[in-house]
């Protein structure tokens, strides 16, 4: 198959499990069959351990959305999509590129789109081909848009084919087909620009032999002086965060009892003062250890400087995790204290990325790459997992268990809470959680969130 062919394909799918459908099921599938085409175009060459893992995680992603069908489930199959088939072109560019190679493929749809040359076949058709496309195609996309136009600007001319009675509702096939094609396009389609190209070695994890020269970073200050500026900033922050430990602790954990309100906005405080520290600690060692220091013999006291101030902001981490964890046992389960977990997990990791960048020599562009992958794995455990399962079926166990916050603000817990309905004997409560699935299973097939058909009548 040619690349048009797959176009034309995936964008007639599109439009059928789309057409009069709420989002659900149908992406699901789509994605699942947009994932089996990219491995069969895919030639074995480009098929690394990289692509065949994003071949995996594209499957589980469509999956995933068509069993919830929420936001991190979308945004879980559309970025392992998009890697999938950036990896299917380009099995060396760093997948940081992605990001610009999305926003200009998607500026300059019209352009590439209407220059026919570049992707539709400069063979003649078939002399039947020619003419469906010339007394078919052609004539029928000029009346349907034109037909629009004038439809919106005359109540009467609309009016004059109301007598016509017509099951298919045109104007949706048309704008499902042109959201269809802008999708299908810039998937199969998509172009990764000279200068974007160009900028691949910037990323390169490891340094080049010229990286390796020993200069100052600025004219006016000798490499001597900068080194020793290193190491006495380094020897102050570790000072400085020594205190601001020992200070932080107890007011964590020795001061007197607060109340939920104090206790809820000192730790998102808290925890929001270490995230930004960590995130200052990683950059203040990336200005240091970009270039010459890396190899420099005589910057040994400050690597191990360095060092020692990653480990304090790990201690610093380790802390906000036990009063984070602390906060869960004494008030329950929530979708932002677990996402705390999170945030903390991953500046762990970058603070573990940093200590590898010092110790084996590598460019900064080491730590965006290998993090860029860490946010990935962040974003499908968000979506493969049944958080809202998870916080319930912990919070239901508690005396002060919130029935109406878990109705209104958790999601896919209706089987918990359906079973804690019939031990309370809380009939209004199990005839609102039977109401909403049986909504949900009365939807169309397309439209269906598969977890909610795991429920028996």
């Amino acid at each position: 198959m040619k690349t048009y062919q797959y176009i034309f394909l995936t964008t007639a799918l599109f439009t059928i499990l789309f057409y009069e459908q709420s989002i659900g099921l149908n992406l699901g599938i789509l994605g699942i069959v947009y994932t089996l085409l990219t491995l069969y175009k895919t030639s074995e060459r480009n098929r690394t351990k990289s692509f065949l893992l994003l071949f995996v995680t594209s499957i589980l992603s469509s999956i995933a959305f068509a069993w919830y069908a929420d936001f991190p489930s979308f945004l879980a199959i559309i970025t392992s999509l998009l890697l999938l088939s950036y990896r299917a072109k380009n099995r060396r560019m760093k997948i940081l590129l992605l990001i610009p190679v999305v926003i200009v493929n998607a500026c300059t749809f019209i352009c590439r789109f209407f220059n026919f040359q570049s992707w539709l076949p400069r063979r003649n058709f078939s002399g039947l081909g020619q003419k469906l496309v010339a007394f078919v195609l052609i004539p029928f996309i000029l009346l349907a848009v034109f037909f629009g136009v004038y439809s919106v600007g005359s109540n009467h001319f609309a009016n004059l084919f109301s007598y016509i009675e017509l099951d298919i509702n045109l104007w949706e096939v048309f704008c499902l087909s042109v959201v269809g094609i802008f999708i299908a396009f810039n998937y199969w389609n998509y172009e990764v620009e000279k200068y974007i190209y160009m900028q691949n070695h910037v990323l390169n994890n490891d340094f080049g032999e010229k990286d390796k020269i020993q200069k100052a970073t600025y004219s006016f200050m000798e490499l001597d002086v900068e080194r020793m500026s290193g190491v006495i900033s380094f020897v102050l922050l570790n000072i400085l965060l020594i205190f601001f430990i020992a200070t932080y602790s107890y007011e964590q954990f020795y001061e007197a009892a607060k109340t939920p309100v104090q206790l809820s906005e000192e730790t998102h405080e808290g925890v929001n003062a270490v995230i930004l520290s960590i995130i200052m600690a990683i950059l203040v060692i990336m200005f240091y250890f970009k270039l010459g220091f890396n190899f420099d013999p005589k910057a040994r006291l400050l690597k191990i400087l360095a060092q020692v101030w990653i480990f304090l902001n790990g201690v610093l981490v380790c802390s906000t995790l036990t009063k984070n964890t602390e906060y869960i046992i004494n008030y329950g389960f929530t979708y932002k204290r677990l996402g705390v977990y999170g945030f903390l997990i991953l500046s762990l990791i970058g603070l573990l990325l940093t200590f590898i960048k010092i110790q084996k020599k590598k460019r900064n562009a080491y730590l965006f790459n290998t993090m860029a992958w860490w946010f990935y794995g962040t974003i499908l455990a968000c979506s493969y997992i049944n958080w809202g399962g998870i916080i319930t079926s912990q919070n239901v166990k508690r005396s002060d268990f919130a029935v109406n916050y878990h109705i209104k603000s958790v999601h896919f817990n209706d089987k918990i809470l359906l079973k804690y309905a019939d031990e309370k004997q809380n009939l209004p409560l199990k005839k609102q959680i039977s109401d909403k699935v049986h909504h949900e299973n009365s939807v169309s097939f397309l439209s269906k969130v598969l977890y909610y058909e795991t429920f028996k009548n």
